[in-house]
């Protein structure tokens, strides 16, 4: 499976703006240089549109959306539903964000209501987890990645493949923080990450991509990217610019 490098570009850009962006980074990578990397973007709703047709012409790069809501239609104003996305070209969607569930404040269950939909809509899934500074501290990381990842999978362990979903470990005190994980820190999450995904999803649980989120940038890259467990980063603040992030996706 080859190594998935994501970027969330979260509230920033224009379409303007994003266009550029993600037109500057196709011009960084080639075919040739993606051969074992995949890599996807995750901008606003408002650009998802004219982003699309960009990252379709290099192959290995995908389009995907920060959010949906679990619903086909209906009377939501503001939200968006998974075939809208869709028809804009995205194949992928993130569900557990840690601004979702601590700003936004997304409980367990609803986040596990969007993977199921999301799943179902034929969307690829990344589930995000992660502990606070608070629940390292007492001791609860094992705690908190176990519930959220048995609450976000719980109804969708029969659509849930290697190919259609990813788990994203992105402890909380890391992002946007400038701190970052240790790599033995990292190895150990994504180890009990593993082993819960085998327990979980026996067929699937071992090729299923873990990718790690956290003050990702271009000089750590390298060393978290070859990590045991490591499938892959999500990355935010340093995926703004198509320098920085497109030597992320090569390191």
């Amino acid at each position: 499976m080859k190594k998935l490098m994501a970027a969330n570009w979260k509230m920033y850009k224009t379409v303007e703006e994003g266009v550029q962006t993600a037109t500057d980074l196709m011009q960084l990578l080639t075919s040739d240089s993606l051969q074992d990397r995949e890599v996807l973007l995750c901008p606003s709703f408002t650009m998802l549109g004219a982003v699309g047709p960009i990252l379709s012409k290099v192959p290995g790069c995908f389009l995907g959306a920060q959010n949906f809501y679990p619903a086909g239609q209906g009377a939501f104003t503001g939200e968006i539903a998974p075939e809208q996305l869709k028809a804009l070209g995205c194949t992928y969607a993130l569900a557990g964000h840690s601004e979702r569930r601590h700003v936004l404040d997304e409980p367990d269950e609803f986040i596990g209501q969007k993977i199921v939909f999301g799943l179902h809509s034929g969307l690829n899934m990344i589930l995000c987890i992660g502990e606070t500074i608070a629940e390292r501290q007492a001791g609860k990381v094992e705690e908190v990645l176990a519930r959220q990842l048995a609450m976000g999978l719980a109804n969708a362990l029969s659509m849930a493949t290697a190919k259609t979903l990813a788990v994203a470990y992105e402890p909380v005190w890391a992002i946007g923080t400038g701190e970052v994980a240790g790599p033995a820190e990292i190895v150990a999450a994504h180890a009990f990450v593993r082993a819960q995904l085998v327990s979980l999803l026996p067929e699937y649980g071992q090729k299923i991509r873990i990718l790690y989120g956290g003050s990702v940038k271009p000089d750590n890259a390298g060393t978290i990217i070859h990590l045991d467990n490591v499938d892959g980063v999500l990355v935010g603040g340093a995926s703004l610019q198509a320098k920085s992030f497109s030597q992320i996706v090569l390191a």
